[in-house]
């Protein structure tokens, strides 16, 4: 009888252990899986709205150098407006998925973008000082980004 309570007692630890490596073993894929996921959402996003300030510094820029009232000209603000919009909505999914830095280094480029659709709207002009402003603020921009993924950074 000994033995079979004995036995028996060994089969239960082994089940239990069995359970509970296999239960730890899937908690750990599916958080992996997780994490793979939201870091997929957040390069998608942090590429798109880089891709929104260079549509938006370029359709500006071709803006201000086309003849005022052109069809030309309207077609390039309405490009650049449109632009404006989607990097609106990008920040925002920006702003929920980012790190703090890099949430920040977007705020910086942000306000330069504002003074750009400025200028392209009253036909203004941006020095080239502001160009390598935003040139410079995009770069801050991609270092948070790959900190916040995790990339390393290569000279």
């Amino acid at each position: 009888m000994i033995t079979q309570v004995v036995t028996l007692v060994g089969v239960l630890v082994g089940a239990l252990t069995s359970f509970l490596a296999t239960t730890m073993a899937e908690r750990t894929r599916h958080l992996r899986v997780m994490a793979t996921r939201w870091d997929e959402r957040k390069l998608g996003t942090y590429i798109e709205y880089a891709s929104c300030v260079k549509e938006i510094s370029s359709t500006g820029k071709r803006a201000r150098h086309a003849a005022k009232g052109t069809d030309e000209q309207r077609e390039f603000l309405a490009a650049m407006e449109e632009a404006e919009l989607r990097r609106s909505v990008l920040f925002e999914t920006l702003v929920l998925l980012a790190s703090p830095k890099a949430i920040e280094a977007a705020h910086e480029v942000n306000r330069v973008v504002w003074r750009e659709l400025r200028a392209a709207r009253s036909r203004g002009s941006v020095s080239a000082e502001e160009g390598q402003e935003l040139m410079e603020l995009m770069n801050r921009y991609h270092q948070q980004a790959r900190a916040d993924l995790g990339v390393p950074h290569s000279a």
